[in-house]
């Protein structure tokens, strides 16, 4: 092949990985990342929405996200410890799709990420413990809807058709789509694709 499109966080790691690949300067449409809930939920959004304010406001989630694709001196500053909280408001299961790092993947046999932190940051805020399944990211909207997780995050980019089926939690993260070549590639720019894909 000669390019992969795909959002710059993933792309990013990816090319951290993989030596002899770069990223080329041009970014393309921006999106937004938020958290689904299912439609008639609003009790639970709204608890979401106040948690993901907080975090916000107390620079958790600049320092999540910084601690896997920040530079050196920010990685490695939110380790997560479970904070000492009352744990009495029952389960909070996240669904999601363990295959789009940094936001989601596996480690030594476990889920991490940004947003796995991330929620994990919001299980504190509510009380609750927090439950991962992992699962075909096409699973998580139907998930969701059945009742079979109570929250969906996988780098989850808000749509008009997705808005149909779920509600979103206020944007989290913002990501562009780049595009990802090899060093020595000639194509320098979305032009010079023309014919190649």
């Amino acid at each position: 092949i000669d390019c992969v499109v795909i959002d710059e966080q993933p792309a990013l790691a990816f090319v951290e990985e993989n030596p002899g690949l770069k990223i080329l300067d041009e970014e393309f449409t921006l999106e937004e990342y938020a958290i689904v809930i299912a439609k008639g939920n609003d009790d639970l959004l709204e608890k979401v929405n106040t948690a993901l304010e907080e975090l916000r406001s107390e620079g958790t989630l600049d320092r999540i996200t910084k601690n896997y694709i920040g530079t050196d001196a920010e990685k490695g500053n939110y380790p997560y410890e479970p904070q000492d909280v009352s744990r009495g408001n029952g389960t909070l299961t996240m669904g999601t799709n363990a295959e789009f790092p940094p936001y989601e993947y596996y480690e030594n046999n476990e889920i991490v990420g940004i947003d796995v932190d991330i929620m994990q940051a919001i299980a504190d805020k509510l009380g609750m413990e927090l439950k991962i399944e992992d699962m075909a990211f096409d699973s998580i909207i139907p998930a969701i809807t059945s009742g079979k997780a109570d929250m969906g995050a996988a780098g989850m980019t808000v749509t008009p058709d997705r808005e149909e089926n779920v509600n979103f939690t206020d944007t989290y993260a913002h990501a562009t789509q780049v595009i990802i070549v090899k060093e020595d590639s000639t194509i320098a720019g979305p032009d010079d694709l023309v014919g190649k894909t």
